[in-house]
Formats: C-alpha cells, sequence, structure tokens
C-alpha cells in the first residue's frame, strides 16, 4: 500500500493509514522505509491469536475509526483475514470498498487457506476491483462481477519494489546484518534464499522443506539463507532442523531493504509467499513455489516460477536444476506489472462518484 500513498501524497487527496499491527516488529520496520506513519493502529495481534478471535476483534474496533474518519472509500489489499473483516465491515456501513490485487483464484478454498476464501468474500462485496493481470480479471468476470467495476492495473507490490530499489542502491548497500552476511558467505558457493509462513505448510509440509535444504547444504555447495519468520509454528521445527550448519544462516526476519539485497543476489529462491512470486521476475530470479497450487499462474507459465509443493525429492531436484544451468540475463518483462498500479488505481477513483 505504500506507493497508493505516495500517489495520494502526489495528488494531495486526503487519506488514512489504519493497521492492525500484526507482526509489529516488521510493521513498523517497513512503515519507517516507505516513511508512512498509521493514523490509527489497532494494535489487536495476539500470541497464537486464533483468527476467529481476530476477525471479531477487528469487527469490534474499526467502527470507531469510520466513526471519525468518514471515509469515502475503504481500500484492502490482497486477501488476509484483516483485508477481508474490514471489507466486510465497511460493507455494512454503506461504505465503497476498493480491491487491490482483486481476482486471484486457486479455486481451493484450503490451498491457500485461508486466503482463498478471504478473497472471493471481498470480490463478493467491493466496488472496485484493482485486477494485477488480464488472467485475475477474466476470473471476475467468470464470477459475474460486472466488467466496468474492473480495471487491470498491475501490482503494488511491484511498484514498492522499484521504489525500494532506488532506495537500496547498488550492490555496494549494507546494513549490521547484510555485512555479518557478507563475511560468513562463501562466494563459491550458490546462494540459496528461503522464506515460508503458509498455514498449510505448518506441521508436516515445513518439515519436508527442511529435509531438503539439509540434503542440500550436506551434499550441494550451495549457502542458504533463511529469515525465519516469527510464528512459532514455523520457527520451532526451522531452528530445530536446521540451526548449527555452517552453510545455514537462520536470521530473524530483516527489515524490507535487506531483503531486496538478499532478492537481488540470491541464484535461487524457496519460498510459499505470494508478494516473492510478483517480484523476483523484475529481478529475474527462479523462485521454487512450496506450495500445491498457485494463484499465480503467470509466473509459472513463464518460467520465472517452478510449482515444487513440500515433496522433499521436487525440491532438491528442481533446485539443483536450475542451479546447474545459467541464467539467461536479457531484460524481461514482469507479467504483474510496470511499476506503475498505483498511478492507475489512484486515477480510476479520481474519475469515480465517491
Amino acid at each position: 500500500m505504500a506507493p497508493i500513498c505516495a500517489e495520494l501524497d502526489r495528488r494531495n487527496m486526503s487519506y488514512a493509514i489504519c493497521v492492525t499491527a500484526q507482526h509489529r516488529e516488521m510493521m513498523d520496520q517497513v512503515l519507517e522505509f516507505f516513511e508512512m506513519e498509521p493514523d490509527y493502529d489497532l494494535d489487536l495481534m495476539r500470541e497464537d491469536q486464533s483468527l476467529n478471535k481476530l476477525t471479531s476483534s477487528i469487527f469490534t474496533e474499526i467502527d470507531a475509526v469510520f466513526d471519525d474518519f468518514k471515509p469515502d472509500t475503504v481500500l484492502v489489499q490482497g486477501d488476509t483475514t484483516t483485508a477481508a473483516a474490514i471489507a466486510m465491515a465497511a460493507y455494512y456501513r454503506k461504505i465503497k470498498v476498493g480491491h487491490i490485487e482483486a481476482g486471484l483464484r486457486t479455486y481451493n478454498k484450503d490451498a491457500p487457506f485461508p486466503e482463498e476464501v478471504n478473497r472471493q468474500v471481498i470480490s463478493r462485496i467491493a466496488s472496485y476491483h484493482f485486477a494485477p493481470t488480464k488472467k485475475a480479471a477474466f476470473n471476475l468476470i467468470e464470477e459475474r462481477i460486472p466488467e466496468e467495476t474492473i480495471l487491470i492495473t498491475g501490482n503494488t507490490v511491484v511498484d514498492a519494489l522499484k521504489i525500494s530499489l532506488e532506495k537500496v542502491g547498488t550492490s555496494t548497500y549494507s546494513s549490521e546484518i547484510i555485512s555479518d552476511l557478507k563475511s560468513r558467505l562463501n562466494p563459491k558457493n550458490k546462494l540459496i534464499l528461503v522464506t515460508g509462513h503458509r498455514r498449510e505448510n505448518f506441521g508436516e509440509g515445513l518439515k519436508n522443506i527442511c529435509e531438503a535444504l539439509r540434503k542440500l547444504a550436506n551434499n550441494d555447495p550451495v549457502d542458504i539463507i533463511y529469515p525465519v519468520h516469527l510464528n512459532p509454528n514455523v520457527s520451532v521445527p526451522v531452528y530445530s532442523m536446521l540451526g548449527n550448519r555452517p552453510n545455514i544462516f537462520l536470521i530473524q526476519p530483516v527489515i524490507y531493504p535487506d531483503f531486496i539485497w538478499l532478492m537481488k543476489e540470491a541464484d535461487i529462491i524457496i519460498s510459499d509467499s505470494g508478494g516473492i512470486q510478483e517480484e523476483a521476475p523484475s529481478l529475474n530470479k527462479p523462485v521454487l513455489v512450496t506450495r500445491e497450487f498457485t494463484e499465480r499462474t503467470e509466473g509459472v507459465e513463464e518460467g520465472f516460477s517452478f510449482l515444487v509443493g513440500t515433496n522433499k525429492e521436487n525440491i532438491v531436484l528442481k533446485t539443483r536444476e536450475i542451479l546447474s544451468k545459467p541464467r539467461h540475463n536479457a531484460n524481461v518483462s514482469n507479467p504483474y506489472g510496470d511499476g506503475k498500479a498505483a498511478e492507475h488505481i489512484i486515477s480510476f477513483l479520481e474519475n469515480q462518484e465517491l
């Protein structure tokens, strides 16, 4: 949403930022990097909180924000429980909803869970649908969403990456964490960047991923960097299975510019993240998607992403295959946008009767 806020500032349009404070440490770092300050902080996150508890808290607290700011339109991004609950709450107040990153689908309600149902719910509510790709727009049309309410914009995550690359600058970028990694990485090794946080991979799936990483670390000339998600369902098994290995670097979640540097330097990314699937094409980095389904099929079709699920043999074999081949470095077109999504979205909203 940072590029949206920047575009609203550029046009001198009134807006307010509301956050729920999910993963406070990571959120605060991102807000600082993009020079954003929330107007409303619901501070709803509690350790090991259930989705039902979170949803009920959002419904309870958001009315005061609506009463104070009196928005004409509420913009929500993506498919989180926060986005779905806020959209529903706005609908109950007869406030228009604009959905950024609309139309992504797997049509499997359990993959990703609960995101697939969240985004479908938002699509039934929203007045404006900002689809990142033609395929996403087609999904909405097939679901009988009025075509005049749909705009293909690209995804604002590509805008954010573009802004970030300008801020991070050249390969000389450094921070305390990056400087430490630079001193410990083997320059002769291929670099694998790993992330993981999806609920459907908790348990056996995450263990399989860790076993694959352990096999690669034991038998291949690689260094593995894994910024470990704060959720104990992730951190406990990861540190247990991958800790104390000389070429596996388990680090705390990093600030956004550090992560941009890591993506730029990596030879391959192994992740279940949707945003990374959209960012990586701009950096010409291959992504092994540790999910059984992806709503971002454009990256798969164009050879940026590879669905491997949580099968450890698939992960090891595909990683070795990709790392054994030189990566074509020609300029590539990102199927998820040209970095102007925020401009397209705000131009569209300016022309609506809000």
